[in-house]
């Protein structure tokens, strides 16, 4: 159990006391950022108000992307198993948001009965009306993947103003929820169709303040010819930055995610490596998760401040009687100088003020009379929140994280390159000759003695300062030469014999080849004679 006392007098006669993270988050939402929110209605602003669900949910994965890139082909791809309801084709399938998630039998739970269950996180879609819960479905399969992960399937993106409009509710809208919500987010594109249509663009950029979580699957590119792959990925890389305004490069994965044989296999390595990264960034997110709801939880009440300055800073600029509707439209259109001036006088980035025009639209429709004047307690509390509560709470994540044992994704296609020589980079680099009856360094071992002898051997061994004058001939950096001196070094004699010399030449091989240098030597590199001395 853990535990912290606050500083105030209050604090110091009840001191709270928190079981897990989760119930921390739960309890601090609820009694320091909540009642600012209701103050100064930042739900019919910004975000509905968050539940219990919200907190305890197992992290969550939203795919999006134009149709036929091959999102709902991915979630086949990571469960090695079809869900329920799931359609695969080269024309639009998917007509619905399809919330993957563990079950203990398979089915469908519609959308209007899944947000009156107070166990799901998806309470407060209910606002987007009928027309959305109709298209809102959770897909629920017993599944390794699925017990530390869900996946969120979404509509492809169509192009055209026709179809936007036929969908019946704010599709932008619904996949900004959802970012508030998950904790990756990845951008599906076809290495055949780059082109991102006016709703995409839209999407993307709704999706801003959410970059942390971007990640981007440039899919099917086993597709493509080396050379056009090279121009085609240039090509993605250039519209995405023409939308997403961010000094950092996405970063983009490079692959083709479906069971079915490679149509051009030139770049077999590349995609095996793309993937294992992917793999390794979505198998680290229940890990992370504890840590991804306290930073949202902090953007959130940045923007609840900002947000509260905003609506009190009207309030006071409206006339008690007369005039108003004209003050009111003032105010609307003078709103960037009172952001301006809120910067100022309280020290805010305007990075944390929510978007201009978009507030602008947003205040037509309210009732200037209704806002309320500044009321410093609610924001000195959540003040106190960030700078002490949250604080504590950081360390309360460590303390957890080390208590508990590695948290991973595991099961499906997760499980199929982890052992056996199917893993990737099985048989290469440092693992070379892994399954060899033979010394895999004695292949080389003639050439590399012809070298030894000329160092001037002293009882079969050569001095450190002899091996340094070849060594560094390979021209890498001293930083890698010492790791691969204490790995060739096995009886740490401070001198290398001609199998200690020709294992260190091999281990610089596997680095010019480009591999990674092991931090222990594997027993198959284990020279002969010095297999009983580590025994």
């Amino acid at each position: 159990m853990f535990s912290w006392l606050g500083t105030d007098d209050r604090r110091r006669k009840d001191p709270e006391v928190f079981q897990t993270v989760s119930e921390g988050l739960k309890k601090l939402y609820k009694t320091k950022l909540l009642p600012l929110e209701e103050h100064y209605k930042f739900h019919e602003f910004h975000s509905p108000a968050l539940e219990d669900a919200d907190f305890d949910n197992k992290p969550m994965v939203l795919l999006v992307g134009q149709y036929s890139t091959g999102k709902t082909t991915f979630i086949r791809y990571l469960l090695e198993q079809d869900f329920p309801g799931m359609r695969i084709g080269p024309e639009p399938t998917t007509d619905s948001f399809i919330a993957v998630m563990q079950g203990d039998v398979e089915g469908i739970i519609p959308g209007n009965a899944l947000v009156v269950d107070p166990k799901k996180p998806f309470r407060k879609l209910n606002a987007f009306g009928n027309a959305f819960l109709n298209r809102f479905v959770c897909a629920q399969l017993p599944n390794p993947v699925l017990e530390s992960i869900s996946v969120i399937d979404t509509p492809g993106i169509l192009s055209g103003e026709k179809q936007r409009i036929s969908r019946g509710y704010d599709f932008a809208a619904v996949l900004e929820w959802f970012a508030e919500r998950v904790d990756r987010i990845i951008l599906l594109f076809d290495a055949h169709k780059l082109d991102i249509s006016d709703e995409f663009s839209e999407v993307i950029k709704a999706l801003k303040n959410h970059e942390d979580k971007m990640r981007v699957v440039l899919n099917k590119a086993d597709q493509i010819e080396t050379q056009q792959l090279m121009r085609v990925y240039g090509a993605l890389m250039w519209s995405l930055g023409k939308i997403v305004n961010t000094p950092e490069v996405i970063r983009v994965y490079i692959g083709s995610f479906w069971s079915h044989q490679l149509l051009i296999p030139d770049n077999r390595k590349l995609f095996e490596a793309e993937e294992q990264d992917l793999f390794r960034d979505i198998q680290s997110l229940p890990r992370n998760a504890a840590l991804r709801k306290l930073n949202d939880l902090i953007k959130r009440a940045r923007l609840a401040k900002v947000h509260a300055y905003i609506i009190s800073s009207l309030k006071k600029e409206m006339p008690s009687m007369f005039g108003k509707d004209n003050k009111k439209k003032e105010l609307v259109n003078n709103l960037g100088e009172i952001y301006a001036r809120i910067e100022r006088e309280h020290q805010i980035s305007p990075g944390d003020f929510p978007n201009l025009r978009k507030m602008q639209d947003q205040l037509q429709a309210q009732d200037f009379s209704k806002f309320q004047p500044l009321k410093s307690k609610l924001l000195e509390t959540v003040e106190d929140m960030l700078a002490n509560d949250i604080a504590q709470l950081m360390v309360l994540v460590r303390q957890e994280e080390s208590q508990r044992p590695s948290q991973m994704v595991k099961g499906g296609a997760f499980e199929g390159t982890l052992h056996g020589p199917f893993g990737h980079g099985y048989g290469e680099g440092a693992g070379e000759g892994i399954d060899d009856a033979q010394w895999v360094v004695a292949r080389d071992k003639p050439m590399y003695d012809e070298i030894f002898y000329t160092l001037s051997p002293v009882d079969g061994k050569i001095t450190g300062a002899n091996a340094k004058k070849e060594m560094v001939r390979s021209k890498l950096p001293n930083t890698v030469l010492g790791k691969i001196w204490k790995l060739a070094d096995i009886d740490k004699d401070g001198m290398l014999d001609d199998e200690e010399f020709a294992l260190a030449n091999h281990l610089i091989k596997v680095k010019l080849e480009g591999h990674e240098l092991p931090n222990e030597l594997p027993s198959h590199l284990l020279p002969p004679s010095k297999r009983k001395i580590t025994e």
